[in-house]
């Protein structure tokens, strides 16, 4: 997989994942919530998946420029073989954190999510290394 196909997955999961919390939003609407129901400052209830979903989303969404970048930058460069081999364990490890983030937030499933922040984080600073080498 090339680093260009793991940043349009990487782009596609987190678009996903949003796809879940507006699906479940319009099921709601559709069984009478008025629209905007949803507000930051309500406290309307939301079922814990569907509120995971959105955690995994944001998640998603603090890492997705970073690794545009990352991935862009070799591509400008003519540099894409130092982020090949490593951008689809970035897309893995994305997906692997979200699925644990959506199964739960108990003290293992929260360590286990930190360790794929920590697996994609220590990936970014190994393509930034290559790409700077």
């Amino acid at each position: 997989m090339s680093a260009m196909t793991a940043l349009i997955g990487f782009a596609a999961w987190t678009l996903a994942l949003v796809i879940f919390v507006v699906l479940w939003r319009g099921i709601e609407m559709l069984r009478g919530k008025p629209a905007n129901s949803w507000g930051r400052d309500t406290a309307i209830p939301v079922p814990g998946l569907v509120k995971r979903a959105e955690h995994a989303h944001i998640n998603a969404l603090e890492n997705l420029p970073l690794f545009a970048v990352i991935v862009l930058a070799a591509t400008a460069l003519g540099k894409t073989a130092a982020v090949d081999a490593v951008a689809c364990w970035v897309l893995y490890a994305r997906i692997a954190q979200s699925l644990i983030h959506l199964l739960g937030v108990s003290a293992l499933l929260v360590l286990g999510r930190a360790t794929f922040w920590f697996v994609q984080v220590g990936l970014f600073i190994y393509m930034f290394w290559s790409l700077l080498a």
